[in-house]
């Protein structure tokens, strides 16, 4: 008997009897901005205002506007859940993805009758055809340009086809059938091949995927150098469950859809065509965004030109909140496992393990586990800061600790800054780099000196580990090992 193929419904049916990972209610809520209000409460975690907490997926049964629609949020949002999801070790995603992205397998198509993607279809030249009563997108807050496609994996392909790529962009609705996408420029290879299209005065065919297995979620935003132009990361999610993406031709576009994605919407990125973000709604906000703050509304987003939206029955629309820990977990996962591939490459066996918290968003903060085996190998870490740096310009912070300190718990992260830092010797920055634009300290006013323009930044290393010839001088007190305390509870 064939393996059940992966995706989300899988994926849920493993945790919907886990209270701490997934909760459904009836009770009716309004995706305009309010059913994001209530998950901050729930579960948002990540850089939300306070308060918020890690919690359970919410799934929203009874969405206003939409009765045969359900909507789903927060299946990333714990790092814990994750590691669930993908059956490993939380504290070792990083090294996971490593792995899987080393060793991809490829999607394979299947025949339409094996497409559940495709059970429902409607067409841009149906009579009465609107996105926005056909696809349940939230609205993230009252000042959002929209509501946006915020989990949408957008797939694409060069003009002569023999290069495709996934990448996730924020889109808002604009109108009936025209999406704005903010691509960042340089930052994703559906922006090359965008841009190739735009040469050629042609519209790209485009197709965004949305309500699926994490595997694919997470794996496709993994990014240069680690997965250089032309490598697909749907791959990544094929090795994760060892088993291959499953794709089918589009219903009127001449690209690939995934198979069996909750929601599909067919479309075309128009060439030399752009759009105001917030044209319907003026308030010069566009969404939350990963760094906790609002982004501004783009005076010219590229178009979407939506020709069909497919579903499966019962459909799930899935969406996240932007500073939410569904964006640590979707951003910051392939980025540890980025940099593990990077200095292990460079300084193998130094460093022991990553992680980049929810305090920066998944891409600005990193802590970097480190192992010294004798006095050669001081100042090995902050060789491997730099190395981090010089790969990923959106990183911001490195900090540096010892094997002994638990890098996924902050107080002890914090505590090597009060007990194995001075400030005078221990603390490297770097001016004058590139970094996240999202990022509202990085403006020319607010450090004119090093800032010459917007998206510029100082970086900071932060070095927390001892002193290799010093080691015994820090060694932390040393309780009674006692296996079986989880007696003592019951």
């Amino acid at each position: 008997m064939a393996e059940q193929p992966w995706d989300l419904r899988r994926v849920l049916d493993e945790i919907k009897d886990d209270p701490k990972n997934y909760h459904e209610t009836d009770v009716e809520v309004d995706p305009n901005a309010e059913l994001s209000g209530v998950y901050r409460y729930i579960g948002a975690g990540g850089t939300v205002e306070r308060p918020t907490q890690e919690g359970p997926a919410m799934m929203f049964n009874n969405v206003k506007g939409f009765p045969d629609t359900r909507v789903l949020t927060g299946l990333m949002a714990s790092r814990r859940r994750v590691g669930k999801m993908f059956h490993h070790d939380y504290q070792t995603l990083g090294q996971y993805l490593n792995d899987a992205v080393s060793n991809p397998v490829a999607p394979e198509t299947v025949a339409e009758k094996d497409a559940p993607a495709h059970e429902v279809i409607y067409k841009s030249t149906d009579e009465g055809f609107d996105i926005r009563k056909l696809v349940a997108a939230p609205t993230n807050t009252p000042q959002d340009a929209g509501p946006y496609i915020t989990v949408g994996v957008v797939f694409g392909s060069s003009m002569d086809k023999p290069k495709s790529d996934v990448t996730i962009h924020r889109m808002v609705l604009e109108d009936k059938d025209k999406l704005g996408i903010y691509i960042m420029p340089g930052g994703r290879h559906i922006g090359a091949f965008a841009e190739e299209y735009e040469k050629a005065n042609k519209p790209m065919p485009i197709t965004i995927n949305i309500g699926l297995d994490p595997a694919i979620t997470i794996g496709a935003t993994f990014e240069p150098p680690t997965t250089p132009f032309g490598y697909n990361e749907l791959g990544v999610a094929g090795a994760i469950r060892n088993q291959a993406v499953q794709l089918v031709d589009g219903v009127t576009v001449d690209e690939k859809a995934i198979a069996r994605s909750e929601y599909t919407l067919e479309g075309y990125i128009m060439p030399n065509e752009r759009i105001q973000e917030d044209i319907n709604t003026h308030t010069g906000k566009a969404m939350p965004e990963f760094p906790g703050y609002d982004g501004d509304a783009n005076p010219a987003l590229q178009v979407i030109k939506v020709t069909a939206v497919t579903h499966r029955e019962n459909a799930i629309m899935q969406s996240v909140i932007g500073p939410s820990e569904e964006h640590v977990s979707m951003a910051g996962i392939p980025t540890e496992a980025s940099i593990l591939q990077l200095v292990n490459r460079a300084i193998p066996g130094k460093v022991t393990n990553v992680y980049n918290p929810p305090a920066g968003g998944g891409k600005l903060m990193t802590i970097m586990q480190i192992h010294k085996d004798n006095e050669a190998d001081e100042g090995i870490q902050r060789q491997a800061a730099l190395l981090a740096f010089s790969a990923f310009k959106e990183l911001k912070t490195v900090i540096l600790v010892d094997e002994d300190v638990d890098i996924f718990d902050m107080n002890d992260v914090i505590w090597t800054m009060n007990t194995r830092f001075q400030a005078d010797q221990d603390l490297m920055v770097l001016s004058g780099m590139r970094n996240h634009p999202l990022d509202p300290s990085e403006r020319p006013q607010y450090d004119p000196k090093s800032i010459r323009f917007r998206g510029m930044s100082s970086k900071l290393v932060i070095d927390g580990t001892v002193p290799y010839d010093m080691k015994d001088q820090f060694e932390r007190a040393q309780f009674m090992k006692v296996d079986d305390w989880e007696k003592y509870l019951k």
